[in-house]
């Protein structure tokens, strides 16, 4: 999730664990504490080889359950020891609020489509339950008003209510979103069976700044196919567009370091294209058709296959002034098709639209 939404998550756990003497010393703490996994990327922008391994080293051992804790138990160790007195004054109520201040970043991580490192230094695929955008006011709301309360509300019942109750809130905001993903699934996985894809591997995602709109996306043997899904709006079949993939290139540069990490960390959702001689990877993950947050150019052709380059992030096209303009005009869009469903839609048929990139 976003930093903002971390730091109140941070400050509103540790600030209901401390004793309410402590209170505004724990927001702050715990703001402290909640956006300090992701430092990992200012160490990672001196260290990281390229965009690739920027990208796939981040939330790595700085959001690990098996780290995290051994983090947590050294600094609860030095304020105990070195601190003001307040960590020594009630030392197990501190040290679970360091501690779940912690580690409740890359759980709420987890529940974002970018993917969490859960269980570094083991290698399984990164923890993606996508059941919420990166920035979600729905959810932050809750948190950021909870803070306020207890800041001011100090030592008083009022600011313990206050924070119990945004946490409540949020949380329960979470359990609604993998609700909505569940229907939403479900619905998917009717419309795939019916188009032949009931094997394909899919994922959906919500859409940005809320849950009620998702997208779903589905691997085919020449690309992928999108399909959005209105809880508000749609009621019968979902209907899904189909898109064309460089298949064989990928398939050509499989074994190259640069393919091999992204393929592992986005689970081989990844769009290719040839573009003058290059081979340019986009994860599906992130980002809106055709434009995508992450593409990287990982190959150039060589003979009938192709040699590594350097990784190159390419920028997206609503970088800069025009862009800005489109990508509202998108957002705008995004926010008509929550409420309204598109004229004459019906389900695609098995493979209709589905076209081996050139």
């Amino acid at each position: 999730m976003d930093s903002f939404t971390q730091i109140v998550l941070g400050g509103a756990v540790a600030a209901a664990i401390a004793p309410a003497g402590h209170r505004r010393a724990a927001l702050l703490a715990g703001a402290a504490l909640g956006t300090l996994p992701d430092l990992d990327a200012l160490v990672l922008a001196f260290t990281a080889a390229d965009p690739v391994a920027l990208m796939v080293e981040h939330r790595s051992y700085s959001h690990s359950l098996l780290v995290l804790p051994w983090v947590a138990a050294l600094i609860w160790w030095l304020f105990k020891r070195f601190g003001h007195g307040r960590v020594a004054q009630a030392p197990g109520r501190w040290f679970w609020a360091i501690l779940l201040a912690l580690i409740t970043h890359p759980l709420l991580d987890a529940f974002t489509v970018y993917g969490t490192q859960l269980w570094w230094p083991f290698t399984p695929h990164p923890t993606m339950w996508a059941s919420v955008f990166i920035i979600d006011p729905l959810y932050t709301v809750w948190l950021l008003l909870a803070c306020a309360v207890a800041w001011f509300a100090r030592a008083r019942p009022l600011a313990q209510k206050a924070l119990v109750a945004g946490l409540v809130l949020s949380s329960g905001y979470l359990g609604w979103s993998l609700l909505a993903k569940h229907t939403v699934d479900r619905e998917a996985d009717r419309a795939l069976a019916a188009m032949g894809l009931s094997d394909a591997p899919r994922f959906s995602v919500a859409m940005p700044f809320n849950t009620l709109l998702w997208q779903v996306v589905a691997m085919t043997p020449n690309g992928y196919v999108i399909g959005e899904r209105s809880l508000i709006a749609d009621h019968g079949p979902m209907t899904f567009e189909g898109h064309p993939s460089h298949v064989q290139a990928l398939r050509q540069a499989a074994e190259l370091p640069a393919v091999q990490r992204l393929n592992w960390f986005n689970r081989g959702f990844m769009r290719a294209q040839v573009v003058d001689g290059e081979l340019r990877l986009s994860d599906l993950r992130m980002g809106l058709e055709p434009e995508y947050t992450f593409t990287f150019a990982v190959a150039r052709a060589e003979g009938e296959g192709w040699a590594a380059i350097t990784p190159r992030q390419l920028r997206p096209a609503y970088e800069g002034e025009q862009g800005r303009a489109m990508l509202k005009r998108r957002f705008a869009a995004l926010w008509q098709r929550i409420w309204h469903a598109p004229p004459g839609t019906d389900v695609m048929a098995p493979k209709a639209g589905w076209t081996e990139a050139p």
